[in-house]
């Protein structure tokens, strides 16, 4: 079981602390020390010692009631009290006993000096610890040590992650196979002449297991492996990050045969621009790290592997060959890679029988690894709060619409009015499909609103693998878009905001048709438009003149219109099912596709 660290607290609760033991030493400790300094007398013998010249000073406190009074060397403080004294001032005046109002300092020697020390040793307590804490931070005793490495090292290990808790990536573990076989047997490649690349670097989109495979390198190899985050070489001073390069590639050769895992290596690995005012510890580490790559001879061992999600942004000196000699992608699992992923992640939760998992990976189409881990654990989550001890069908999913678009809003009263126009909104996009060609089929229609903000939402599940796209399937696509706001105008004769995120897509679509995909006849196979990220959101930027810019926004508009007359005029010649079905969602609130497409049938 897993330890629950306690939280790490702000260093101004450190200081906080120190403050107030101060400020309970002040009041507290100091009065009791002064305290004890101070001798009680009777008023006698304070008349006494006045006669004998014995009293340096005196303080008559009226409201106090007493006199505070010291020795002629100022060495004790006495206190009386107070008495009927009529020749008290004379007495005083005539022994020569100073009575200037001056207050008489009533701490002592032990108390001025633990006054000083016990500030001073408070404050070296609290330093001592603070960068106890900083270094356990840090990563131990060593990180002080500035320039030295502080990358993990792992070795292989009986319950680690292997090749065979990975699953939907082939072609990526078949690549990382022979990397663990060339580091167990270097023999066999040798001698057919052939050498293993310096670097291997994994790019693809977040959540799709890069440093997953890195992990199962580490629980295949029987070699030590170097585990390091491309923001742990960037450091406040100049030079630093370099001097970590040069450690961890010295450790790394005097361990050959080994593995060097940098994650996310574009923290370092950035294009270098030349620009005035840039990073310069940054371009000094890239340096240092071009240099030992390129620096390696073919046996020493060592193997780089790096992962990324922006390759474009990599510095070409750095992926060029005899560095990152091969690029291995991660992309998104097909379906049978979402299948056996699903499976894997399985293992961990209890699951009924006859879970169908090729639906459930066709119904979450897109998904990352990390998505399909999460759906999983939604599913065993599900099933506990429905009080059942493992997860069934209906679990798997409910977690696949709990990723796509939250959990349901079971506060969320809609009014009969606006229930009819989701119910008529989301059996507009399902009608419209199913009257195409090549388009996929429908698998559910809901109006229960989700935490996304979607009022309802219709779900089209392909039925294998899709690659490639056509210009009529693309079109089709528009058209079923659009069908939500052509069905409310048919039926109500106005427009409502549901169907804004309807719009966002196709108008997405449509100018990716005519400025990338060159299926525009007046453009030709002219890209109008760079991606820039791919596998960040895939953001676009429009390389063209500000007049094609507006043709571009005109033939988007036309195409846009085009397709939702299109889905009108569908939807006007089965306006009869589309009342019927309407009506049936309204009353059932979800509906699958098998009793959607029973309806349209009869």
């Amino acid at each position: 079981m897993n330890e629950v660290k306690t939280p790490k607290k702000p260093l101004i609760y450190y200081y906080i602390i120190a403050i107030l033991l101060l400020l309970l030493f002040q009041f507290l400790a100091m009065p009791l020390l002064t305290q004890a300094r101070i001798q009680t007398v009777d008023y006698n013998t304070f008349v006494s010692m006045v006669e004998e010249g014995q009293v340096g000073r005196a303080e008559i406190q009226q409201q106090d009631n007493r006199i505070l009074f010291t020795n002629k060397e100022e060495t004790m403080v006495y206190k009386t009290a107070m008495v009927p004294d009529d020749d008290l001032t004379t007495r005083l005046l005539d022994a020569g006993v100073s009575t200037s109002g001056d207050e008489i300092e009533q701490t002592s020697l032990l108390a001025e000096i633990l006054s000083w020390v016990i500030p001073i040793v408070i404050f070296v307590a609290l330093g001592q610890y603070l960068s106890r804490k900083m270094m356990d931070r840090m990563g131990g005793p060593n990180a002080m040590m500035f320039g030295k490495s502080n990358a993990k090292i792992y070795v292989k290990s009986s319950d680690g992650i292997k090749f065979s808790d990975v699953a939907g990536e082939d072609e990526a573990k078949e690549n990382l196979k022979e990397i663990v076989e060339y580091l167990h047997d270097p023999q066999k490649y040798q001698e057919i002449g052939a050498s293993m690349p310096k670097g291997i670097l994994l790019v693809g989109p977040p959540g799709t297991g890069k440093t997953m495979l890195a992990k199962a390198v580490a629980g295949e190899a029987n070699v030590p492996f170097f585990s390091m985050s491309g923001s742990e070489f960037v450091e406040m001073f100049v030079g630093m990050g370099a001097s970590k390069v040069r450690d961890l590639f010295r450790q790394a050769k005097e361990k050959a045969p080994c593995i060097v895992f940098i994650d996310e290596i574009d923290a370092i690995g950035k294009k270098r621009d030349g620009q005035l005012g840039g990073n310069d510890e940054r371009e000094q580490t890239l340096n240092q790290l071009l240099t030992e790559m390129d620096g390696f001879e073919g046996n020493t061992g060592v193997i780089i592997l790096a992962a990324t999600n922006r390759p474009e942004a990599l510095d070409p000196a750095l992926t060029r060959p005899g560095r990152f000699d091969r690029r291995v992608p991660v992309e998104l699992p097909d379906l049978k890679g979402r299948e056996d992923i699903l499976k894997v992640h399985a293992k961990k939760i209890k699951v009924a029988e006859d879970v169908d998992w090729n639906k459930v990976a066709r119904m979450a189409s897109g998904a990352s690894g990390a998505e399909l881990a999460n759906i999983v654990n939604e599913a065993a989550l599900r099933a506990v709060r429905d009080g059942r001890r493992f997860a069934n069908q209906s679990d798997l999913e409910e977690s696949i619409e709990v990723v796509i678009a939250g959990y349901q809003k079971k506060n969320a009263i809609l009014t009969d009015q606006e229930k009819k126009v989701v119910a008529y909104h989301e059996v507009g996009h399902a009608l419209v499909a199913a009257l195409q060609t090549d388009s996929a089929p429908v698998q559910k229609i809901t109006i229960i609103p989700r935490t996304s903000g979607a009022l309802g939402y219709t779900m089209q599940v392909e039925e294998g693998n899709h690659y490639l796209m056509s210009q009529e399937e693309l079109e089709n696509k528009i058209a079923t878009l659009t069908g939500g706001r052509a069905a409310e105008e048919l039926v109500f004769h106005s427009a409502s905001t549901g169907a804004s995120n309807d719009i966002e897509q196709a108008t997405k679509l449509a100018r990716s048709m005519i400025t990338r995909y060159g299926m525009s006849k007046d453009f030709d196979m002219v890209a109008l438009e760079t991606v820039q990220n791919q596998y960040l959101g895939g953001d676009t930027s429009l390389a063209c003149s500000a007049e094609t810019a507006a043709e571009i926004d005109r033939q988007v508009v036309e195409l846009v219109r085009r397709q939702h007359e299109k889905a009108t005029k569908l939807l006007e010649g089965h306006r009869a099912k589309l009342d019927e079905i309407s009506r049936y969602l309204y009353e059932k609130e979800t509906i699958t596709g098998e009793e959607f497409m029973e309806i349209l049938k009869k």
